[in-house]
């Protein structure tokens, strides 16, 4: 799989695969035709409006992970890097990272829809004090606020054994448990 390492924030590696690039390009073409369809948009303004759609969506899922990552570096066990999959971000930790508590996995899995409801609700403060209803800033405040409030927040719990929800429902029951 071709990939590109598009840098590193905070010791955080980012990486981005053509798998990811290619449906990017699609999610433009239905964000584009939800412009013009659903808020009715020029065809130039739902070009442009779908692109940097794609952007803050991709955006939104970093600062999401980020957010996996600051609290894993707070805790002592870092993240090492995030890696595109398909239209998501995906979490990795260091292979030969020991045995750790419950409470650690759960913690960090937390960061994430933590990080997602602070974007929601800056987001949510915009849209209410922001740009006319209709407009491409408002479409594109409102996608902000809705994707990172359903997706990236709600989202992330349910347990779909990728997300942090299905992370939570591993770990929750032994987080009494003694240290490993």
């Amino acid at each position: 799989m071709k990939r590109w390492q598009l840098g590193q924030i905070q010791g955080i590696t980012i990486w981005f695969t053509l798998n990811s690039l290619l449906l990017s390009g699609l999610l433009w073409l239905i964000f584009a035709a939800a412009g013009t369809l659903l808020f009715e948009l020029s065809l130039g303004q739902a070009v442009v409006v779908g692109f940097t759609a794609v952007l803050l969506h991709w955006l939104g899922d970093l600062l999401h992970h980020m957010g996996h990552g600051w609290v894993a570096r707070r805790l002592g066990y870092p993240m090492q890097s995030v890696m595109s999959w398909l239209v998501l971000f995906s979490s990795r930790y260091p292979k030969d990272e020991p045995p750790l508590h419950a409470t650690i996995h759960i913690k960090r899995a937390l960061g994430g829809p933590a990080a997602s409801l602070v974007i929601t609700l800056v987001a949510g403060l915009f849209l209410f004090l922001g740009p006319a209803q209709g407009s491409a800033g408002y479409v594109l405040l409102a996608f902000v606020f809705w994707e990172n409030l359903l997706v990236f927040f709600l989202g992330a719990f349910v347990p779909l054994g990728f997300t942090d929800g299905s992370t939570l429902l591993t770990w929750w029951p032994r987080r009494h448990e003694p240290q490993p």
